[in-house]
């Protein structure tokens, strides 16, 4: 087992998965200043909308604005989700740095959400690598794998169709892949299992992992995912999110609780919390009517804790 990595990046993804689940409709200029407090706690990569149909979601009409906005900070890694090659299209020429293109591993959930079987979804994104290439963009493409551990609908997802998923997005031309556990179903046993395996399929093009809350161990699943070498998760603020398809779902995995955890095991993500939780309680301010997750906003930082590398991280603890 490789060791933990000593460096891991959060990316946020609350203004794009957080939001697109909630009724709730920030502000361009609420969004442009989440985007800015965000940064200046020390976040360097923020998923900031969505190029879908505005009827569809119209909590991510302003998507191509934030991008405008988020380009002009300096070291920032702006993405967004793309659905298809129309969207592909916007986020290339919007000079996104990364668009990400979600394909179910599940065969039901993919029809439901996308209205795409999953190879579908790969025909589609060897399209926008063409797309991409043609127009000499230098904007990564990285294929979602969603419902990786189980859907909602369909119950049970292969593990060897998620693997198969993987391989098909990496020959249609995606420069990433990542995995992510829709409905939270995953427990750190199989996210283990399932991340070694992709490892070896993708090695440093498996890119994020992905998790929701839904059943209380989202931190637990970042924990086995580290143990494969993986570096790089998705969090919201807060908590927010979810999927229309998991009923009862409490959202994704919380950006301060896991800077939180990641910092106390002596792993730098270089972000300040004290900063992460003042956007916290501003973002919930704008958020009055919304449910909000997390635990380390209602106990605070221990006293403890620095902030700084505490605890050296042992081979043999991992071992």
């Amino acid at each position: 087992m490789p060791p933990f990595p000593t460096n891991v990046v959060i990316r946020e993804v609350g203004l794009r998965d957080g939001l697109q689940s909630i009724q709730t409709i920030l502000t361009t200029q609420q969004k442009r200043e989440w985007i800015a407090a965000a940064y200046a706690a020390g976040q360097r990569e923020i998923e900031v909308g969505s190029f879908v149909p505005a009827r569809l979601l119209p909590q991510l009409a302003d998507t191509a604005e934030l991008v405008a906005y988020a380009k002009t900070l300096p070291d920032l890694r702006v993405s967004v989700l793309v659905p298809n090659l129309k969207g592909a299209e916007r986020a290339i020429d919007s000079q996104a740095d990364l668009m990400l293109v979600p394909l179910s591993a599940s065969h039901a959930h993919s029809l439901a959400n996308l209205r795409k079987t999953p190879d579908e979804v790969v025909a589609e994104v060897a399209r926008m690598r063409a797309a991409r290439d043609t127009a000499g963009s230098k904007t990564l493409i990285e294929g979602g794998i969603g419902t990786a551990f189980g859907c909602t609908i369909q119950g049970a997802v292969d593990q060897a169709e998620v693997l198969r998923c993987m391989q098909a997005l990496l020959d249609a031309g995606a420069d990433r892949v990542s995995v992510a556990d829709t409905v939270g179903y995953a427990s750190p046993a199989a996210v283990r299992d399932l991340f070694e395996k992709a490892r070896h399929i993708a090695g440093e093009r498996f890119w994020c992992g992905h998790f929701h809350d839904t059943r209380g161990l989202a931190l637990a699943n970042v924990y086995a995912a580290l143990e494969t070498g993986v570096a790089r998760f998705d969090a919201t603020l807060a908590g927010i999110g979810g999927c229309p398809h998991a009923p009862g779902a409490s959202g994704n995995a919380s950006s301060e609780d896991l800077a939180f955890m990641l910092a106390d095991m002596g792993i730098e993500t270089g972000i300040d919390i004290e900063q992460l939780l003042a956007l916290r309680v501003q973002v919930a301010q704008w958020l009055p009517n919304e449910t909000l997750h997390g635990a380390l906003w209602l106990a605070g930082l221990p006293k403890t804790f620095d902030g700084a590398a505490k605890h050296a991280v042992h081979q043999d603890a991992i071992a």
